[in-house]
């Protein structure tokens, strides 16, 4: 297996967008995409969306794994965004680029026209990318609030935002971190919000750094209000009880007015560095990832002896169950020291009562559901396949719970020791939505993540809207998830395309789930990380 050299962040600006808005400018996001074989391309990350905005220069940077002895190639999509729904079919295409990961690393600045299709131009849009390698894990946390700033709306007073550059080699400056806007307000005080050390000054504690206060206006045409220069250094004077405070100039307004004083001050409540570890961090440090499935045996998959049947086993010993089970397991099993993997069915009739189950396990031994290896799980999952009904209804949510039952009692001992993975195979449609949404908002608090594969052509809105990209998921009553932690795929999509491919694009979140947990619970891996 490739081993990752290095990770990379890429900032992505663009210049003269196509304008698809009628009476505006497009509001332009890009995306990134990495091709997983077969023609096969899975997203990586994504920008913001900048409102109004031909000339965009994305805040948000792209985070990608180097690999120096793949090619590893990439697509870059900009997409003008007219709706809050996460797909991007449904949104003007604005051009884009292939290329590779090392022709973008082995230039300081990667500028390519973009193209609607091969060889057709998008106007005279352009793309620019510059990547950065990311060797410092700390991150940079501030608290930020003005007073008396200007007033430059002739009604009202000002929407102040903020924009944070750092000043690069070459000497231009490089948008590092742009914050909300503040309405009708010449006293902001903006979120708390953290920059990683590496993209806020690149590990230099006295590079310059822009601190810029603008007026935003809804057509792109931002005034700006002031400015002012420091560096990491004098940030973190601010904390505790003292506050930095700095003069906010207009360069102009000093040049003109003898009497100018300032256009506000703009004060540093408080500035922190802290330590963030990574996914591997925590698994050297002695986590262990407990893997459990969950398989859906539901009237809705068709009898098993009928080749229609989602259930039907091949002349060559497969469908898309086993094929699911094996691809995510074989991934998950090297991160499991003692290989044993609970497994349990839902929605079927089990012998001797007959009665409807929604947790039963594969191995028909409630008391030790364990089975060796992913091999153990495809043997019970073939053995048990004559011996039951399939019936319904498909309800999640017992077997969520069941496994959340076991990561609180792993959260309770406090330490990183455990993570749990639930992969669910299912023909998708679900009966217990509610209780299914509850059970997903619980586990959020616990350390665990949930993998959804739908199998079959059956319609997987349901599926879509647990998975919480198109906002965060809430419960019946307006519970709030405390992180995104459901990743679904239709397996349709990955049909002729290497088994690989599949376990990648499910199980990409992952570490960043577990690092989100840990994080919010302000946990170190077990073994800290030497210092080298």
């Amino acid at each position: 297996m490739a081993t990752c050299v290095t990770r990379v962040e890429l900032s992505v600006s663009c210049q003269s967008l196509l304008d698809r808005d009628l009476g505006s400018r497009s509001d332009p996001l890009c995306v990134l995409l990495q091709e997983a074989g077969e023609g096969q391309w899975a997203e990586l990350d994504r920008t913001e969306r900048i409102k109004n905005c031909q000339n965009p220069e994305f805040c948000k940077k792209l985070v990608v794994d180097y690999y120096f002895e793949k090619v590893q190639k990439l697509k870059f999509g900009v997409y003008d965004i007219d709706n809050k729904s996460f797909d991007l079919n449904d949104d003007d295409y604005l051009g884009g680029i292939e290329c590779t990961l090392g022709q973008v690393v082995s230039s300081s600045v990667y500028t390519r026209p973009l193209e609607l299709k091969h060889g057709e131009p998008a106007g005279k849009g352009t793309i620019m990318i510059s990547a950065e390698e990311i060797k410092d894990t700390r991150i940079v946390y501030l608290e930020i609030e003005a007073r008396n700033l200007d007033k430059k709306d002739f009604l009202g007073k000002s929407d102040p935002f903020l924009e944070l550059h750092k000043q690069t080699d070459a000497g231009t400056w490089q948008l590092v971190y742009r914050s909300e806007v503040i309405k009708n307000n010449l006293n902001p005080c903006w979120r708390k919000f953290s920059v990683p050390l590496q993209t806020f000054c690149g590990g230099d504690f006295i590079k310059p750094i822009k601190v810029q206060c603008a007026d935003h206006d809804s057509d792109g045409s931002h005034d700006l209000i002031g400015t002012l220069e420091t560096n990491l250094t004098e940030l973190q004077r601010a904390g505790d009880d003292s506050v930095v405070e700095f003069e906010c100039i207009h360069p102009e307004k000093k040049q003109k007015k003898k009497s100018y004083k300032n256009s506000g001050i703009i004060r540093i409540k408080s500035c922190k560095i802290e330590t963030e570890y990574s996914f591997l961090d925590y698994i050297m440090g002695g986590c262990q990832i407990n893997f459990t499935v969950g398989v859906d045996f539901t009237g809705s998959n068709g009898d098993p002896r009928s080749p229609d049947s989602l259930h039907y086993i091949s002349p060559d010993g497969i469908n898309e169950y086993l094929t699911a089970i094996w691809s995510v397991g074989s991934v998950v099993q090297d991160y499991d020291t003692d290989k044993l993997f609970p497994a349990f069915g839902f929605g079927a009739q089990v012998p001797p009562s007959w009665q409807v189950s929604h947790e039963f396990a594969l191995n028909f031994n409630s008391s030790n559901p364990y089975c060796q290896g992913i091999q153990g799980i495809v043997d019970a999952y073939r053995q048990i396949l004559p011996q039951i009904r399939l019936y319904g209804p498909t309800n999640f949510s017992p077997i969520i719970n069941h496994v959340a039952k076991f990561a609180a009692h792993s959260a309770q001992q406090g330490t990183a020791s455990q993570y749990f993975i639930l992969l669910i195979i299912t023909d998708g449609e679900i009966t217990d939505l509610d209780q299914t949404r509850q059970a997903i908002v619980d586990a959020s608090k616990l350390p665990m993540s949930i993998i959804i594969v739908g199998v079959g052509e059956a319609d997987f809105k349901a599926m879509e809207f647990l998975d919480g990209d198109n906002g965060v998921l809430k419960s019946l009553t307006g519970e709030l998830a405390a992180r995104d932690i459901v990743q679904f795929v239709p397996f349709r999509q990955f049909k002729n395309a290497p088994r690989e491919a599949l376990s990648q694009t499910v199980l990409a979140e992952v570490p960043k789930q577990l690092m989100l947990y840990y994080k919010l619970q302000g946990w170190p891996p077990v073994k800290l990380p030497e210092v080298k």
